[in-house]
């Protein structure tokens, strides 16, 4: 199982963040290690002093395929849920100044969490996703895949012309505007529209 991951994908996030609006997908990878695992505590990580959520709708795969084409990517995966892509920020900007790769920042163990997992149906798939994050009862992430600047399927073919997708493979599609940090005793908690996927605490 891999787990792949789009960054700057809101232009309004890449704005947020300092970064230029991409002109392609940007592509980076998380360990399977990387996913926590349902009813498994999520630690702050003891490296950081700057930890960042950020919401994102992610995609399970559901298919295998290898160069799929655009207008075929959609038979690819099956279900979606809300995720959280957790960032070490702190030493993400240590390594982007000297031009390292982000993975201690953003690919450490339990980094990535995903919620209740629910079927594309035909009306869905049609039909942007409405998501957010509430932090402490307080909504700080509102996303609507229609502001996205590439879409689920752009981003399934995309992948696939540099890496095989297997069934179980799940990608997060990049996350909204207002990303920010957490601390120890915060609860996250990820919504499909109104309806809550997932409630995390931070020990």
């Amino acid at each position: 199982m891999k787990i792949f991951c789009v960054g700057r994908n809101y232009a309004d996030h890449a704005k947020e963040l300092g970064n230029a609006v991409p002109e392609e997908p940007v592509i980076f990878m998380k360990p399977k290690s990387a996913l926590l695992q349902p009813n498994t505590p999520f630690y702050y990580p003891q490296f950081s002093n700057e930890l960042h959520y950020e919401a994102e709708v992610v995609l399970r795969i559901s298919k295998n395929g290898k160069y799929v084409e655009e207008p075929a990517a959609a038979n690819y995966y099956d279900a979606f849920t809300i995720g959280i892509d957790f960032t070490a920020r702190d030493i993400q900007a240590e390594l982007k100044k000297k031009g390292l790769p982000w993975e201690k920042a953003k690919a450490w163990d339990n980094s990535a969490i995903v919620g209740k997992w629910m079927m594309f149906t035909p009306d869905l798939r049609k039909q942007p996703i409405v998501f957010s994050l509430q932090k402490n009862k307080e909504t700080v992430q509102s996303g609507n895949t229609a502001d996205m600047i590439f879409s689920f399927d752009r981003i399934v073919s995309h992948i696939s012309q540099y890496f095989s997708i297997n069934i179980g493979d799940l990608i997060y599609t990049g996350t909204p505007a207002g990303v920010g940090e957490c601390v120890t005793d915060d609860v996250l908690e990820g919504y499909y529209g109104s309806e809550k996927v997932f409630a995390l605490e931070v020990k």
